[in-house]
């Protein structure tokens, strides 16, 4: 990276930290944009520039590119969905192995702040069409293909509602097997309960 970009990593990676930080100690409200911005020792405008809605703080993805990226390096003949499970388990191991109490605090905002949870469902429609188009060249079909989209949004949806049941939990089970759990249901569903 060049001085510049490293400098905004830099600035993006404070902002995270103090809104983190405020809203571990003192809950979500408390995290305003004035607040971060004093504990990360920038101005409300330059929080507001990295992040125009706050909630983005919590759940910009930065590692879409890079999701993309390992999903289009997945094996040619590989099926799509076990593709996908590879790229977001390998994602969440990572997140869980280098910030922790960051990827706790985020799945419990998501599951506790309707604004959070509603800026997710946004944010996660825009990694969908950027995974769509992946998933798409993978399978030979247009990224706006019916399919394509829903089997997408479809994946997404059930990764992100198992985040929430883990938050929902108190992270009492272990996020990444949960994550695995919620690809498996989409393959088949539900089991029917076993007849008496």
């Amino acid at each position: 990276m060049s001085l510049r970009e490293r400098k905004k990593a830099k600035t993006r990676a404070a902002i995270r930290k103090a809104t983190y930080r405020l809203a571990a100690e003192q809950g979500w409200d408390a995290a305003t944009t004035e607040r971060i911005a004093e504990a990360a020792e920038v101005s409300p405008s330059t929080v507001v520039r990295y992040f125009p809605v706050r909630e983005d703080i919590l759940l910009t993805a930065e590692n879409d590119e890079e999701l993309e990226a390992r999903l289009r390096a997945r094996p040619a003949g590989e099926e799509p969905l076990a593709s996908l499970r590879a790229v977001v388990l390998e994602a969440v191991r990572a997140a869980l192995a280098e910030e922790p109490e960051e990827t706790r605090l985020r799945a419990r905002l998501m599951a506790e702040i309707p604004a959070v949870r509603a800026r997710l469902t946004e944010t996660t429609a825009v990694t969908g069409r950027r995974l769509a188009g992946a998933i798409a060249d993978r399978t030979g079909r247009d990224a706006d293909d019916l399919e394509v989209r829903v089997f997408t949004a479809a994946a997404l949806g059930a990764l992100r509602e198992a985040a929430v049941y883990w938050a929902e939990h108190d992270g009492a089970d272990d996020l990444v097997d949960l994550l695995d759990r919620a690809v498996d249901a989409l393959r088949g569903g539900p089991a029917l309960p076993a007849r008496p």
